[in-house]
């Protein structure tokens, strides 16, 4: 789908309705693409039970509670 900047402004339900059919929505300004709007993928659904932060506590760890935090969020901090 394409949309103009006023589209994004008056019609962002059909903008939403797109993106919830996993369409990518492409952006044009003055006839010009400026960006592109993809659907963000469906996360599975981990149990609590198999996440790396569980059980912290009990374990014999030298890091602290930060740099533990950190190691575990430096996927998401390297998309950015």
């Amino acid at each position: 789908m394409k949309a103009t900047i006023v589209d994004l402004r008056y019609k962002m339900n059909d903008i939403l309705k797109a993106l919830a059919r996993n369409e990518k929505v492409t952006v044009l300004y003055r006839g010009k693409v400026k960006g592109i709007l993809a659907p963000v993928s469906q996360k599975k659904n981990m149990s609590m039970t198999k996440h790396p932060f569980f059980g912290m506590s009990t374990q014999d760890s030298q890091e602290s509670v930060t740099d533990e935090l950190n190691d575990l969020r430096r996927p998401r901090y390297d998309d950015i």
